[in-house]
């Protein structure tokens, strides 16, 4: 562990004091790995995830209140647009077409003009259907969401549903929710990752308040918003879900949002219809993401003002919703209706496809509305009359054409936004229908198959992915958190001593032994303490005068980590502490000097997880008796 420089001197390795990080400064040793400056040791959470679970629980009852604001508001321009009279009552606008004839052409249009001066005057970031703009600011700007998005994304997406918009209010109070989590993140003091967290806690909180689906509302935040699964983010969103849906069944009672009566299992040939299925809508989900986005593309050529968009999209809306009136406002009965069978297989494909060309003209205008409900029309009514034509052909496999629809509404969902859990989870939460659950995870397993294969980015990342950002699409252990730093540092370590002056260390330098080609050395002093670490760098830099000894060099205390480390908690010591390298010292006593970490050891040990990923082999032979490879038998001989 010595340099040959050193061994003149009667040198000995290095077997040096020193303390954990929560020792003092010892004044009769000086600078030495006493005062080594260390990662800190934490649990799971601490208290100040306490305190954010606190705001959140507070959030959630936040994100229900606005939630029922929001719903109350939309009945409110629905009942006024339509009805021309004044109740906050839930009512659809398909029944007052018979009796307003082709005005109802001019509602959404006017609609959309409201909102498109909403958007340029206001904040461009009501446009569209929220959960793409909260991911662009937790990924780029600290989830600092601008807070009158607050007040003006509900407002703007009530005038844009109210008046007949074919979207669900679920995008915007999802929207809302966090934009109101991030306002309280920037008024208290905390962190980003702590802003991030209440963002997610108000977003998902506002899916628990509308849909009464906490669990799936946890994973969707998980999956789209977080992009981690950690004990500090998990408890304080799971909580405010929980308090939002405890909200809910205060404010609007506890039954499923899509009821259904409780059906039977299915078979093993239904079980891979519903698969197939799932499939089936899961390409579907693919060119309606295209097609969305092709429309978008389609508004940016027009010669006008992007505030005139929204106006042409609702003329759109009104035109459709003269010939198919169920197109109209958020459709939640449309949607209770086809998973229960209601509807026939004329109905259903006229609804399919009327409520398709009605949503992806008015959403790609960038109006303000939602994706959830529209998507889980389009794919319920796919999938129901999927289930209707199996159903009629082979009457055998026992297919459920309701089942067949729960499959398509989650698959296409699944598919659009690949948040596999939380389409399962969603729709079994929203209907309580348990015979569901194994065709929902294999249909919408399927779905999401067919999506990664064809489809790089998705309806909620793709416009996002446009402007350069970079969504995380998988989510991985840190392979860095499994690796002690015992099992990646450098053992044999050369050290400097503290008297040898600048100009021995040069000429030793100059020799160009093995020794001589590291970018970092500890420096020890006589009774073989470290008293800092010195860089080639340091030591070949011509300010230094070469009559000065290596101990005047040392400026700043060791920075030190034990073997039982992560390679995670090196890594981050290192960018905390601003510094290449790191000492390591023996997790049983810490006054032992026993390696040296570098960037490059943290760099190599992502060799193994290459390696595994990369590599293919084979390790069992059948043709020989499952006998292991030679290799392997050799070592269990050893």
């Amino acid at each position: 562990m010595t340099s040959p420089a050193d061994q003149s001197l009667g040198h000995t390795d290095v077997r040096t004091q020193g303390s954990t990080d929560a020792l003092p400064l010892s004044p009769a040793l000086g600078v030495t790995l006493d005062a080594a400056k260390m990662p800190r040791r934490s649990t799971l959470v601490d208290r100040r995830v306490l305190r954010i679970t606190a705001v959140s629980v507070v959030l959630g009852i936040g994100a229900a209140l606005i939630a029922k604001t929001l719903t109350m508001l939309i009945g409110l321009i629905t009942n006024l647009v339509f009805y021309g009279r004044v109740s906050t009552a839930f009512s659809s606008p398909a029944d007052a077409v018979p009796h307003l004839g082709w005005w109802v052409v001019l509602i959404p249009a006017l609609g959309g003009v409201v909102v498109g001066f909403m958007a340029r005057w206001g904040s461009r970031a009501i446009r569209g259907h929220g959960i793409p703009e909260a991911m662009e600011q937790v990924l780029l700007n600290e989830s600092k969401i601008p807070p009158r998005i607050t007040f003006l994304k509900p407002i703007s997406s009530a005038i844009a549903i109210g008046t007949g918009g074919p979207f669900g209010a679920e995008g915007p109070i999802i929207a809302t929710g966090g934009a109101l989590g991030s306002f309280v993140g920037q008024v208290m003091k905390v962190t980003g990752s702590e802003r991030k967290v209440l963002l997610a806690a108000g977003a998902a909180a506002g899916m628990s308040a509308i849909f009464s689906s906490p669990i799936a509302a946890v994973v969707l935040a998980v999956e789209l918003l977080l992009f981690e699964l950690r004990p500090r983010s998990l408890i304080p969103v799971s909580l405010a879900c929980v308090t939002a849906t405890g909200m809910r069944y205060v404010l609007m009672g506890t039954a499923p949002v899509f009821a259904m009566p409780v059906l039977a299992s299915p078979g093993g040939w239904a079980l891979a219809t519903y698969v197939l299925v799932g499939a089936v809508v899961g390409l579907i989900s693919v060119w309606t993401t295209r097609i969305v986005y092709g429309i978008e593309d389609w508004f940016e050529k027009l010669p006008i003002h992007w505030m005139w968009w929204p106006a042409l999209g609702g003329l759109a809306v009104g035109v459709i919703g003269y010939f198919a009136p169920l197109t109209l406002g958020v459709g939640y009965t449309n949607i209770e209706d086809i998973v229960n069978g209601r509807l026939t297989l004329a109905a259903l494909a006229f609804l399919c496809v009327m409520k398709f060309l009605s949503w992806s003209i008015s959403l790609g205008s960038g109006t303000s509305g939602g994706t959830l409900a529209p998507l889980f029309t389009i794919g319920g009514a796919l999938g129901a009359m999927m289930g209707i034509g199996v159903a009629a052909l082979a009457p055998h496999f026992g297919v459920d054409p309701r089942i067949a629809a729960l499959v398509g509404m989650a698959a296409i969902f699944a598919g659009a936004s690949r948040a596999l859990l939380t389409a399962v989870v969603f729709a079994f939460e929203t209907t309580a229908q348990p015979a569901g659950l194994l065709p929902l995870l294999g249909g919408c397993a399927a779905a999401y198959l067919i999506s990664a294969l064809m489809m790089r980015n998705t309806i909620m990342t793709e416009k996002i992915a446009r402007r350069g950002v970079r969504v995380p699409a998988e989510y991985a252990a840190d392979y860095l958190d499994q690796v002690a730093v015992g099992d990646a540092c450098a053992r044999d370590v050369v050290t400097l001593k503290t008297t040898q002056a600048l100009a021995e260390v040069r000429h030793w330098f100059i020799e160009g032994t093995p020794e001589t080609q590291h970018q970092g050395y500890p420096v020890v002093d006589e009774q073989g303490l470290v008293k800092g670490v010195l860089t080639r760098r340091s030591l070949l830099d011509p300010q230094w005068h070469y009559t000065l000894t290596l101990g005047e060099l040392v400026t700043r205390p060791p920075v030190a980590v034990t073997e039982d480390h992560s390679l995670r908690e090196a890594a981050d010591h290192m960018v905390a502490e601003d510094v290449g390298r790191l000492l390591v010292v023996s997790k049983d006593d810490p006054h032992k000097l026993v390696g040296f970490l570098t960037r490059g050891d943290i760099l190599a040990a992502h060799g193994r997880r290459l390696r595994e990923a990369r590599h293919s082999s084979r390790y069992l032979r059948f043709r020989d008796g499952l006998r292991p490879r030679p290799e392997e038998a050799v070592a269990s001989r050893h």
